[in-house]
C-alpha cells in the first residue's frame, strides 16, 4: 500500500508541475521517484524491487485518474463496516439499537478507567 500511495504522490507532484508549465502531459513516475518519497518519510522500501516492479507492471499503459474512477465505482457497491451488517440484519431498527449498545459499552469502559485512576493513598494494596 505504501508504494501504491508513493506512486500517487509522485504522478500528482509531476500532473502539478506540468499544469504550471502549459499543459505539458504529466510524465509517468519512475521507481527512482517512489523510493525517494518513501526514503523521505523514512518508510522502509529495501528488499521490495519485486514489489515495486510488480506494481509499475500493473500501472504501464494505464492512467490513473481511469484507474481511480474504476476504484471510487467498485467501493460505492461495498458495504462498510458494522452499519452495513445491522441493516442487512434487521434494518433500522436493529442498527439503532446496535449504535446505543455501542453507547453503553462505551459510557461503561470510560467508568471502568475512571475507578481505575482514583486511588487513596492510605490503601494497603
Amino acid at each position: 500500500m505504501k508504494f501504491v500511495a508513493a506512486y500517487l504522490l509522485a504522478y500528482l507532484g509531476a500532473a502539478e508541475s506540468a499544469a504550471a508549465v502549459a499543459e505539458v502531459p504529466a510524465a509517468a513516475p519512475t521507481k527512482e521517484d517512489v523510493l525517494r518519497i518513501l526514503a523521505s518519510v523514512g518508510a522502509d522500501a529495501e528488499g521490495a524491487e519485486d514489489r515495486l516492479d510488480m506494481l509499475f507492471a500493473q500501472l504501464e499503459g494505464k492512467d490513473v485518474a481511469d484507474l481511480l474512477a474504476a476504484g471510487r465505482e467498485q467501493l460505492a457497491y461495498a458495504p462498510s463496516g458494522a452499519s452495513a451488517a445491522a441493516f442487512a440484519a434487521g434494518g433500522p431498527a436493529a442498527a439503532a439499537a446496535a449504535d446505543e449498545a455501542a453507547a453503553k459499552e462505551q459510557e461503561k469502559e470510560e467508568e471502568g478507567e475512571e475507578d481505575e485512576l482514583v486511588f487513596n493513598l492510605f490503601d494497603e494494596e
